[in-house]
């Protein structure tokens, strides 16, 4: 009966010490669009005071949650736009724009009753994207058409790293793309780490190895900066097409098979914008501390 007297209290001492240590839990939710895995932060109730640092410490898939990085989902400052969006790379770096982040939030935002409506504006670093939810009649979110608009160009045959890579196209799609067709696009680890690093891309370059296939589908492969190896890229995907229908390998239409899945983008005649059509889903829901 002594021990259980002496042992009760102890325990209760280090419990109320361990809890005024403990730092602020924030509510997550993990989701991927083709494999393209990112953690959601809603911060319009919950702030996320240093994102890039929480970014790198929750992204680790050995120590933290596992990721290719950390959205946040905002208010618009401005009345053109519904919700923001913010996006940090698994480095803690900040992108300008996530295709396949774009059409989760869409998703998140409906089926968690943040909003009802089926066409919504996103604000992003790289300007307002309109996403066009695709609802069964059980109110589940199938798939997500993001207006991408339109592509840059800039200097498209832009530079011949070696004899080896070849020639490959640039296009920015909010954030750079250099696209190398070769049959070899397994190479996408050891050339990619290379090549975003390039002096010709004084801000580094998200990387696309890609390869007609004889269905006409167009089989890619993506390094992305800040990320490395990614299952999947919605704006890489959107490059990758422009890209094939400028060297004139495919129209402007094409499917575009990533390790993840697969995405169908449209660079349209009419308005010259790229329209990226694609799933998300939910993986899970969780609480972790703030870094």
């Amino acid at each position: 009966m002594k021990d259980s007297l002496h042992f009760y209290p102890y325990r209760r001492t280090f419990a109320v010490v361990n809890k005024n240590n403990m730092k602020k839990k924030v509510p997550f939710t993990k989701m991927h669009g083709t494999g393209n895995d990112y953690i959601y932060v809603n911060t319009i109730t919950t702030p996320v005071p240093d994102p890039e640092k929480a970014a790198i410490v929750w992204s680790d898939r050995h120590k933290g949650i596992g990721s290719d990085g950390l959205v946040l989902i905002g208010e618009s400052p401005v009345p053109e736009a519904d919700f923001s969006m913010r996006i940090f790379n698994a480095d803690g770096s900040e992108a300008m724009m996530c295709g396949n982040a774009s059409r989760c939030i869409g998703k998140y935002l409906y089926e968690r009753a943040l909003t009802t409506q089926t066409q919504i504006r996103l604000l992003t670093l790289s300007g307002i994207k309109t996403l066009d939810l695709h609802v069964t009649p059980d109110g589940i979110v199938e798939s997500v058409t993001v207006d991408m608009l339109e592509p840059v160009l800039e200097n498209e045959e832009q530079f011949i790293p070696s004899r080896s890579i070849g020639k490959g196209t640039f296009v920015s799609m909010g954030n750079p793309h250099y696209v190398i067709f070769t049959d070899d696009i397994d190479q996408v680890g050891e050339t990619g780490r290379i090549l975003e690093l390039h002096p010709a891309f004084p801000q580094r370059c998200n990387i696309e190895f890609a390869r007609i296939e004889a269905d006409g589908s167009i089989r890619t492969r993506v390094w992305e900066r800040g990320s490395g190896i990614t299952m999947a890229c919605g704006t890489g995907a959107c490059a990758t097409a422009v890209a094939a229908c400028l060297t004139k390998r495919a129209g402007r239409k094409s499917r575009i098979v990533m390790d993840g899945g697969t995405l169908d983008i449209e660079w349209r005649e009419s308005d010259n914008h790229v329209y990226m059509t694609g799933p998300a889903a939910f993986v899970f829901d969780g609480e972790i501390e703030l870094p």
